[in-house]
This record gives C-alpha cells, sequence and structure tokens, in this order.
C-alpha cells in the first residue's frame, strides 16, 4: 500500500509546481513528470508489460509443477505397487529354493 506520507510529498511538490503558474506551459509539464516519475522509482513500480511477462513465466511455471506433482504421485504409486509385489514374489521363490537346496546339496556330498 501508497504511504500516505509518499501521496502527501508527492502533493506538496506537484503543488509548489503549480504555484510557479507564471513559467510557461512546458517547463510546468516537465518539472511534474520529474516529480511525479520521481515518486514512481521510490515506489519500486513494475511496467504492466513487465508484469504480464512475469504472470505469464508463473503461469506456465506453475503448469510445470502440477504435471511434476502428476509424475511424481504416479511413480509413488508404481513403487508401492512393486513393493508390494516383492514379498509375495520372494516368498514364492524362497519356498521354490528350499526343496532344490536339498537336492543341490545331495550331489556336492557324492
Amino acid at each position: 500500500m501508497v504511504s500516505h506520507d509518499r501521496i502527501g510529498r508527492l502533493a506538496q511538490q506537484i503543488g509548489e509546481r503549480l504555484q510557479g503558474a507564471s513559467q510557461a506551459p512546458e517547463e510546468m509539464q516537465k518539472g511534474i513528470q520529474q516529480v511525479v516519475k520521481g515518486a514512481f522509482d521510490r515506489l519500486e513500480l513494475v511496467s504492466r508489460e513487465d508484469f504480464d511477462i512475469l504472470m505469464d513465466v508463473m503461469q506456465r511455471t506453475r503448469a510445470r509443477v502440477e504435471a511434476l506433482e502428476q509424475q511424481v504421485a504416479a511413480l509413488e504409486t508404481l513403487i508401492e505397487e512393486r513393493t508390494a509385489e516383492v514379498p509375495a514374489a520372494s516368498a514364492d521363490v524362497s519356498e521354490a529354493e528350499t526343496p532344490d537346496e536339498d537336492a543341490g546339496g545331495g550331489e556336492a556330498g557324492r
């Protein structure tokens, strides 16, 4: 929000410029423009064009972030599914290996 002090100072400076109304209109206009430009520079404002460019960049960035969030969620789901399959598969493998180990051990003893 713009400070009331800044607005007051700006109004005072413009009033001072207008008091010298005997000056040529071009000089008055230049003086007022300098005062207003100086006030805007101190406010650190951006142009509408710069604002629109930044909004466009931000919208594209937001879309990319949302797409990446969806990819991460899909990968997490895939990891969870595969993790759930691995214990079941390893239980099947360990049961199948038990008889083979005994048979393999008998041949090694011969």
